[in-house]
């Protein structure tokens, strides 16, 4: 996957989960990560969830990168545009921003419901404003200091299972409006020589999905671990002819395929489908 030093990346939502697991791996590859979420230490992150923006920045630089922890709330517009003057300030440009932040679980610990949309309570806020509003004004933000480099990528982290229902329709709705977003992107930036993607893993042993394992077990076999996502993103932002995917929808599966990485256990889980009967 070659090194990353040099490299400035934002990675939103990156106190746990995904987001910290792709800022730790693009740490390990020597890169610059500014790591945001709203949890700070001393703070109550969402459900009693764990981490801060001060343990991600840590984790980031003890991997071998320099991790930079900015608290961030991605609902609200002076915070993002604080974020990348600040990196503005700091680093002169961005590389790559990872659209991570998404506020659709929160209030949902044991897992989306799957019910009939008209019973369910709404999760609008939730899903559309600090998910799909929040990627789009970071991106905003984020676009004209990779515009002005001249390269560079934006990853939209997204849920996908081959263009199967996702059974929440709030969330199937949501998050195809973000790979629905990185084509648009990936359409306007590419003159400029900047990519655009949507970024899919499979079933991934994330702190959540360990917490509701914990208070009943299921059978782990099909799910991987977030840092498989994380080389995936390290893969692609280290790719100098990564323009080749712009506007995709990938997986993190087919990506192991095509740069030969794997997850922590060395294998190389495909991409995520709904299991039978679910």
């Amino acid at each position: 996957m070659g090194t990353l030093g040099g490299k400035v990346a934002v990675v939103t939502g990156a106190t746990r989960g995904a987001g910290l697991a792709i800022a730790r791996v693009l740490g390990e590859q020597g890169a610059t990560v500014y790591v945001t979420g709203r949890t700070t230490r001393g703070g109550r992150a969402p459900d009693g969830m764990p981490g801060s923006v001060e343990d991600a920045a840590e984790a980031v630089s003890q991997a071998g990168g320099v991790g930079i922890g900015v608290r961030c709330d991605h609902t609200v517009e002076a915070d993002i545009q604080a974020l990348f003057a600040r990196v503005r300030r700091e680093q002169g440009g961005l590389d790559l921003l990872v659209n991570n932040a998404w506020g659709g679980y929160e209030g949902a610990a044991s897992g989306l419901p799957m019910e009939p949309f008209w019973t369910l309570p709404s999760s609008w806020d939730g899903m559309f404003v600090a998910g799909v509003r929040a990627a789009f004004d970071s991106s905003r933000h984020a676009a004209p200091l990779l515009v002005e480099r001249g390269r560079g990528l934006i990853v939209n982290t997204i849920a996908w299972a081959h263009g199967e229902y996702l059974r929440h329709l709030y969330y199937d709705v949501a998050k195809s409006a973000l790979a629905r977003m990185a084509y648009g992107m990936a359409w306007e930036l590419r003159p400029h020589g900047v990519a655009a993607v949507a970024l899919a893993p499979g079933w991934m042993r994330t702190e959540r999905v360990m917490a509701a394992h914990d208070a009943a077990p299921f059978n782990l076999d099909a799910t991987e671990s977030p840092a498989y996502l994380g080389r995936a993103v390290a893969a692609l932002v280290a790719d100098t002819d990564v323009l080749r995917w712009s506007g995709q929808l990938l997986t993190a599966g087919d990506l192991a395929r095509e740069y030969g990485f794997t997850d922590v256990d060395g294998r190389q889980p495909e991409p995520f489908r709904i299991p039978a009967g679910v």
